[in-house]
């Protein structure tokens, strides 16, 4: 994840915290009860038929057009099963795959809300982003203070050292000093900042990997694959993380100067600056800085949106 990444899910943080129960208000959707059993809600979830592209278009439309709540629902809910996909990638973590799933499934309401589909696009295709920004912003939010620390330097080692573990453990390597040193040296910090970085990142969670049965034929994860549907190949495209720096540059162009100014010392610096701070660079009150720094990222959001951030190209 890149440092563009990193501050743009900050700026998620800050001006889409909405519970889930508010999010299911808003859209008229109940979703099925998490519970502590991971095997239940994969069980009830599965009831959910996968929609063909006609289907998904056609009740996309009359949300859209219409308001249908009816309609929003069945898009929510065929969808979930891609949500506990995704929310598995971030298992590692040490953090409750239940509550990782329920942040994505907040991410996926906020799809449909925003979702056009005469862009010709599935849903899916538009909702990763969506799904993956709001479990990224939950892994932020519970680690900054305890486990990631607060500096960008530290975020950007906490997610280049997952990378890493990641592809080590894809061809069975492991961790030793020589590693450390090189990625200390990659990332300019120090060994022990990346030792200990390591060590914040130990604990396991419930793996959707475990076997099923004792044959050990069949895993958790096996009841979600999509047999009817090339939505994978979709996923897989939209892990485009150029696109979002792009996104991000045709944005800030389009601020205006004193907007992009804010924006560039408030969010986009490692070292932010306060809205006092700000204030006295442009000789404004502290409100005032905020009420700019707010219509800045609103802007920003929309721009991001409009240029369909998460199509695959």
């Amino acid at each position: 994840m890149s440092d563009t990444d990193i501050k743009e899910l900050e700026i998620e943080v800050q001006q889409e915290g909405e519970e889930t129960k508010e999010e299911e208000k808003q859209l008229g959707v109940s979703l099925p009860a998490l519970t502590d059993s991971i095997e239940r809600y994969l069980a009830e979830i599965s009831n959910y038929p996968i929609l063909s592209r006609e289907e998904e278009y056609e009740l996309a439309m009359r949300y859209k057009k219409y308001g249908d709540l009816e309609a929003a629902r069945k898009l929510v809910v065929s969808n979930l099963r891609f949500v506990v996909k995704i929310a598995n990638e971030y298992k590692g973590y040490g953090l409750n795959i239940m509550d990782l799933i329920q942040e994505g499934n907040i991410g996926l309401m906020q799809a449909v809300k925003r979702f056009d589909p005469t862009k010709g696009y599935r849903l899916i295709s538009y909702a990763v982003w969506w799904i993956r920004a709001y479990i990224q912003n939950y892994i932020i939010r519970t680690w900054s203070l305890v486990k990631i620390g607060t500096t960008q330097a530290q975020r950007k080692l906490f997610y280049k050292l997952r990378s890493t573990k990641q592809k080590m453990e894809m061809t069975e390597e492991t961790l030793d000093p020589e590693a450390y040193k090189n990625l200390a040296e990659e990332l300019g910090v120090s060994d022990e900042s990346v030792i200990e970085m390591d060590q914040r990142m130990g604990g396991k969670d419930l793996s959707l990997d475990t076997e099923v049965n004792e044959e050990g034929e069949t895993t958790h994860l096996d009841f979600l694959v999509d047999e009817t549907s090339n939505q994978e190949e979709v996923i897989t495209k939209v892990e485009e993380e150029e696109k979002l720096k792009k996104g991000l540059q045709v944005a800030l162009r389009s601020l205006k100067d004193r907007e992009r100014f804010i924006i560039e010392n408030r969010i986009l610096r490692e070292k932010p600056l306060t809205l006092e701070e700000l204030g006295q660079k442009l000789n404004l009150s502290r409100e005032r800085v905020r009420q700019i720094e707010s219509a800045a990222l609103k802007k920003i959001r929309d721009i991001l949106e409009k240029e369909g951030i998460s199509e695959p190209s």
